[in-house]
């Protein structure tokens, strides 16, 4: 029997990512999110063996201990090493199936970028994901504006997908623990975890693009330095 939470258990955000490094970006959109959507935690999941990306220029210990790191200050941000720890590849789909396993009825909201959200599609078993969670999905500059706007912008079996799941109103995740896809705005900051690396490579200072305590680390462990 799956167990399940108690009746006053709010929803909780899901922010996964490489994290190679994580950046004040992501701790922005985590924090936007938790506001805008009523959030009761937001869980990070450093991806293990991400699967649509290349290799991770650092090992996924040193990115779960950056995002540790990074999220340390914050008591509604909680981190998870389930991935990293996981033999296989880090689909999302297996990540959900886990937590929601662990979690019951308590509603999941899954945050995803316009970007990744446009791309769905090519995710592994992508269809499940509303099956399992809410969808909150950011908005960011260079991607079509969401909302009501998004039909004709969508690939043809994602905005079927969407039909009758649009909702303006973060109250509706409370209303059931998966279903729903709610837009929100997130403040666009031009940082990229690709920026941070290339300024280490070069020899110049990524300060205030990312936590102090992570830069430590990553001067510490020598990370992103010259080959």
């Amino acid at each position: 029997m799956k167990p399940t939470p108690p009746s006053d258990a709010g929803p909780l955000g899901i922010l996964g990512g490489t994290f190679d490094p994580i950046h004040c970006a992501h701790l922005r959109l985590a924090e936007e999110a938790r506001e805008a959507l009523a959030l009761e935690q937001v869980l990070f999941i450093p991806a293990g063996q991400p699967p649509h990306r290349g290799i991770p220029r650092s090992t996924a210990a040193d990115r779960l201990e950056m995002v540790r790191l990074a999220t340390a200050g914050n008591p509604a941000f909680a981190v998870d090493p389930g991935e990293v720890f996981a033999t296989g590849k880090s689909y999302t789909v297996l990540t959900l199936e886990r937590l929601r396993a662990a979690h019951g009825t308590r509603p999941l909201v899954l945050i995803l970028g316009a970007d990744a959200f446009q791309g769905l599609p090519g995710w592994h078993r992508w269809r499940e994901l509303l099956e399992l969670a809410h969808l909150a999905v950011a908005n960011r500059p260079g991607y079509a504006p969401h909302g009501r706007r998004w039909p004709g912008v969508l690939a043809p079996e994602l905005e079927a997908a969407c039909a009758g799941r649009i909702h303006t109103d973060a109250a509706v995740l409370r209303d059931a623990p998966a279903g729903a896809i709610v837009p929100f705005d997130m403040t666009p900051l031009a940082i990229s975890a690709s920026l941070v690396r290339d300024l280490i490579h070069a020899g110049r200072s990524p300060r205030y693009l990312l936590p102090d305590s992570v830069l430590d680390y990553i001067a510490l462990h020598h990370l992103y330095r010259r080959t």
